[in-house]
């Protein structure tokens, strides 16, 4: 009797064993129990700590209160100026009612992710290339505002939403990048361009100075000649100033400017080149033609007048020469010229 006494109690506690193991739940400090009895839930979500729960009635469901950091997959997508992109992000949550997150939604993270894709294509579409580049903090809000609207339903709230990177195809980064250099040599031009103006006005208040003060100029050319020479080289550039002598001018007493200025201008005349008379020209008889031997390959000597040998300054024969057989021969000091 006594031993099947001690038998039941045996039993009993394993029993017991069995049932506070089955029964006993420890639920840790970031998250929460909701507890389901015969499928129905019950109102109160069980906090960190030890809990008890009927087995085989009610089941525990943990769910965790943790900040999660979800990476949201790059999306491809075509912005509103017509520039393909490649956008990712990533995005924070975590959950603020357990019972709605087990209750409302399957999977919490799979909806939450699948939100967050769904919302950077709406709003890679919505905005414009310079908007993905350099406005991000209002796109992260509106994306913020878009993923956390129905994600107040199921018990989870959107702490923050950031877009990471922007891929853009590689002609558009060039096109980006002779933007950017076109940009950058136009700022240099003015930039040059003012200091050009500053300089200019400069150097007319330096010029007016130096025009009361001649000897400053000559000054400031020693200077620069001595900048020159400082670099060694075997040439030495001198320049002068057309201006220097306007100065030096300017710089003489008026009295002797006065002298040197006439002299200057007056000029001897110059002598006009005297005309020769022309001697008229005398007439010659005409004389019958005498038949000159013929030369082969050699031109004829055309008869010429007295007037027109003596305008040619070769001597005029004599008629005892022209009535000979043998032709005139011309002077050695000048040639016969033939026409």
């Amino acid at each position: 009797m006594v031993q099947e006494l001690v038998i039941a109690t045996v039993a009993a506690a394993s029993a017991g064993a069995l049932y506070l193991s089955a029964a006993a739940k420890v639920v840790k400090q970031y998250e929460r129990g909701v507890v389901l009895r015969l499928g129905r839930l019950r109102n109160d979500v069980r906090g960190p700590g030890f809990t008890m729960v009927i087995p085989g009635i009610d089941r525990l469901h943990k769910v965790n209160m943790q900040i999660v950091t979800m990476p949201v997959p790059a999306q491809d997508g075509i912005t509103r100026d017509n520039v393909t992109v490649r956008v990712d992000a990533v995005i924070y949550f975590k959950v603020v009612d357990a019972a709605n997150a087990v209750i409302q939604v399957e999977d919490y993270r799979f909806a939450v992710s699948q939100m967050a894709q769904t919302s950077l294509r709406s709003i890679i579409g919505k905005s414009d290339l310079d908007d993905l580049l350099s406005n991000r903090e209002k796109l992260n809000q509106g994306l913020e505002l878009m993923i956390d609207s129905p994600a107040v339903g199921w018990g989870v709230q959107i702490d923050r939403v950031e877009i990471k990177d922007v891929s853009l195809p590689e002609t558009m980064k060039r096109s980006m990048a002779r933007q950017a250099e076109a940009d950058r040599e136009r700022r240099a031009r003015v930039i040059n361009a003012d200091a050009e103006l500053q300089a200019s006005k400069k150097l007319a208040e330096a010029a007016k100075e130096m025009s009361s003060q001649p000897a400053a100029l000559q000054l400031r050319l020693l200077q620069t000649v001595v900048a020159v020479a400082a670099e060694k080289n075997s040439t030495l550039v001198l320049p002068f100033p057309v201006e220097l002598l306007r100065f030096l001018e300017r710089a003489q007493q008026p009295g002797q400017q006065t002298e040197l200025q006439p002299r200057q201008a007056v000029r001897p005349p110059q002598r006009p080149a005297q005309a020769q008379p022309e001697r008229p020209a005398q007439a010659q008889p005409e004389r019958p033609a005498q038949a000159q031997p013929e030369r082969t390959g050699q031109a004829q000597p055309q008869p010429r007048t007295r007037a027109q040998k003596s305008q040619s300054g070769a001597p005029v024969p004599t008629p005892a020469v022209l009535a000979g057989t043998a032709p005139a021969r011309p002077s050695r000091s000048k040639p016969f010229a033939r026409h």
